[in-house]
């Protein structure tokens, strides 16, 4: 049935081309694509069950509860709750193992301090952004020791089409209007009582800041539009294998990762691209075989206090510029750390510290570099329905050369960045405040951004978000003129 009112959608054959999709095929693709996810996904169940099955019943197997997933992964995100009996039973009904969630969105933003552009260049004034989200999320619980997520999720920005998509670049019309991907999707089991394991695209949290990543390597991040959301927003999910194995208040993961992915940059002719002509093209590894990122973690948990220490041989997220063959390049690189955190009454103390190895650059060939990022943080929560929190890390380049500072590397051999934050709940914490400053350099001397929002749950299903964001940008070599993207922004989010 589904299949046959997704058929009657207007949607010619020439529409079906990517770059031209018109919103009403866009949708229609995306809930065809998330209908053939659930379509395998339903095949696939029978496999699920002989793996979970021991001796009783699948059916005996649902009664006993379904265990929910954290919505965000962690590394240690493995507590196990049992589920109240749903009152169905009581009518002789059994729930089904598969439960469907999501939501969807509808943003937009408005430029107010650009100027008005010269012949031929894109006018970024105004509109930027008037953007419908639709998310799908597929839970199933196969018995008390397997579960299973897909998440499909799609945007479609009707920004473009309104101001004209002639003035807009290839990239950014293939970046920024239409997207549609596969989100967390994975197979969660325990193979043993201490033993678990979990494959598929996920996400994995390392380190103990909120606003700032140091050992937080494993997924990349969606910076198309930096400063409009917090990091735990803008993790992208890999595919990967993990297994965590318990020992009391102690756990050891090992992670291999196999599809290679980088962060979501701004593209060539966006307002937040920083230069004036495209970039090299991109030498990107292929997925698994030789090209397989490795990952190892030892958390613990304890009283009032969490230590963890890390290792990854993974990719660097941001390239570099080979200067042979001009071609961007992705440095394999090493790295150690540790993070700490302590609660002491109302105060939450918080540092991590990380050493990386394997460093390349344009302006010196040939020859790989360290360097050592160490962060300290504090929050305070004291205050009633109010936090207030502010993080600092400095990275140093080891055995730093003057070359390196200049075009296109840019580096400093010293970058310090803080970050600081105040949030207060009001109307019985239905409302939301918060301003976060964001800075690079002492000062803010070389960029930073502030951003304030206001969430507001107008019901339980209903959530209104809106606020500002002003850029400043001194080093306009690196991050270009963002200082002339401040915008306002809302949006409007049903959960089902």
């Amino acid at each position: 049935m589904l299949t046959k009112t997704l058929r009657q959608l207007p949607c010619s054959k020439s529409d079906r081309h990517w770059s031209s999709l018109e919103p009403v095929c866009f949708i229609r693709l995306m809930i065809q694509a998330i209908y053939c996810k659930i379509r395998l996904f339903a095949l696939l169940l029978p496999v699920f069950i002989f793996v979970s099955g021991s001796g009783s019943s699948f059916a005996d197997e649902i009664i006993n509860g379904f265990e929910e997933d954290a919505s965000e992964s962690s590394d240690y995100d493995t507590e196990k709750t049992d589920s109240e009996v749903p009152e169905i039973f009581e009518h002789g009904l059994t729930p089904s193992p598969f439960s469907l969630d999501g939501h969807f969105k509808l943003g937009a933003s408005c430029n107010f301090a650009h100027e008005k552009p010269e012949e031929g260049e894109t006018d970024w004034r105004g509109l930027s952004r008037l953007r419908s989200d639709l998310l799908l999320e597929l839970n199933a619980k196969f018995s008390d020791s397997w579960q299973a997520r897909i998440i499909g999720k799609g945007f479609y920005d009707f920004a473009y089409a309104i101001k004209g998509r002639n003035q807009f670049t290839d990239e950014v019309l293939d970046n920024y209007e239409k997207e549609l991907e596969l989100g967390e999707t994975y197979v969660l089991g325990s193979l043993t009582d201490s033993l678990d394991i979990k494959a598929g695209r996920q996400i994995v949290v390392w380190g103990k800041s909120d606003n700032i990543r140091v050992t937080d390597v494993l997924n990349p991040l969606d910076m198309r539009e930096p400063g409009l959301t917090d990091i735990e927003d803008l993790r992208l999910p890999v595919a990967m294998t993990r297994l965590d194995y318990y020992i009391g208040d102690w756990s050891l993961t090992g992670i291999a990762i196999h599809e290679i992915r980088f962060n979501k940059n701004p593209v060539y002719g966006s307002d937040f691209y920083p230069a004036l002509d495209p970039p090299p093209d991109e030498d990107k590894p292929g997925h698994c075989g030789k090209n397989t990122e490795y990952a190892v973690a030892v958390n613990a948990i304890l009283s009032g206090w969490d230590i963890a220490f890390y290792l990854a041989d993974f990719y660097n997220d941001m390239p570099h510029r080979d200067p042979g063959p001009l071609l961007l390049k992705h440095a394999r690189l090493n790295m150690f750390g540790a993070a700490f955190n302590a609660a002491v009454g109302n105060w939450l103390l918080k540092t991590e510290a990380a050493y990386i190895d394997g460093f390349e650059f344009s302006n010196a060939p040939g020859k790989d570099y360290s360097r050592i990022d160490v962060l300290a943080g504090i929050e305070y929560s004291g205050f009633k329905d109010t936090a207030v929190s502010i993080e600092a890390v400095n990275r140093h380049i080891n055995d730093f050369d003057e070359s390196l500072e200049l075009s296109p590397d840019e580096a400093r051999e010293n970058e310090f960045q803080w970050v600081a934050r105040l949030t207060r709940n009001f109307l019985h914490e239905t409302l939301t405040l918060t301003f976060l400053a964001s800075a690079w350099g002492e000062t803010g001397q070389y960029a930073a951004f502030q951003r304030f929002c206001a969430e507001y749950d107008a019901t339980d299903a209903v959530k209104i978000t809106g606020g500002v964001v002003l850029y400043q940008s001194e080093d306009i070599t690196k991050y270009g003129n963002i200082g002339d993207n401040d915008r306002l922004f809302i949006e409007f989010k049903y959960s089902f």
